[in-house]
């Protein structure tokens, strides 16, 4: 039963790109164990190097500022060390490692639970990556984040059954979002207007045997929907320009009392 449970918890990303990055992060773990497509980049923010190292794998690149991991600082072609006082998150620089890398669809592992400040960071860079067309999932106790912008997530009948049962929630990430649709979940809603300080999407359901979609024509959403189901197909209303930005080793210029880069 527990090795059929982990096989139904195993991603499944009907639109990987050429290149997917999974990245290992220090916070809190769950249950199953995490899945490394064929070919993925895999990238260990700080503590995460030790999970990674826990689970028998190695990562391409290793990023951080080093104050949560049990060893010495690795000394492999691929580690990059970051400043503590930095104003970037050690997630968000490993997402720019990646997408330099020609990742656009990132499995994040570790970075749900624990501090509430970080999930809630965490979630807010989902949304920073759909902005630019690219997909990331943060995986948690039995559900999966993501963000989606101008444009759909569809999940197969066989997914949804999978799923049935068990809470699909959507929220708008923009001030407002236009044009959402969801179809197939128990509460169905068609081209509504949904605004970032009103609820109206919690604990929506799956249905058996339905195709499920959510999509957004203008704005961006976030989506939380059950591991069981599997990772959606995702399709945009149109291409995505610019970058995450550039990786930055520099100690933040905000410092009350400046300090000098290391």
């Amino acid at each position: 039963m527990e090795q059929e449970r982990q096989r139904r918890q195993q991603p499944r990303d009907t639109d990987i790109a050429a290149t997917t990055c999974v990245v290992f992060a220090a916070g809190t773990y769950f249950g199953g164990r995490p899945s490394v497509p064929p070919n993925a980049f895999v990238i260990a923010a700080d503590g995460g190097l030790d999970r990674a190292h826990a689970l028998g794998i190695r990562a391409d690149a290793v990023i951080g500022d080093f104050d949560s991991i049990s060893g010495p600082v690795p000394e492999q072609s691929g580690t990059i060390r970051l400043p503590e006082e930095k104003d970037d998150p050690d997630l968000l620089s490993a997402l720019k490692v990646g997408w330099a890398k020609g990742a656009r669809t990132f499995h994040i592992y570790g970075a749900l639970g624990g501090r509430v400040d970080h999930s809630i960071a965490n979630i807010q860079i989902l949304a920073r990556l759909a902005a630019h067309g690219g997909i990331g999932y943060l995986f948690g106790d039995g559900t999966v984040v993501t963000a989606i912008s101008d444009g759909s997530l569809s999940f197969s009948a066989d997914a949804a059954t999978r799923g049935a049962g068990h809470m699909v929630s959507v929220f708008s990430h923009s001030d407002q979002s236009t044009d959402v649709t969801e179809r197939g979940l128990k509460y169905r809603l068609e081209h509504a207007t949904m605004l970032n300080d009103t609820v109206q999407g919690v604990s929506n359901e799956f249905l058996t045997a339905t195709p499920a979609v959510v999509s957004v024509g203008s704005g961006t959403l976030i989506v939380t929907f059950p591991i069981e189901a599997g990772l959606p197909h995702v399709e945009r209303l149109h291409a995505f320009s610019g970058d995450l930005g550039a990786l930055s080793t520099a100690v933040s210029a905000a410092l009350a009392t400046p300090r000098q880069s290391a």
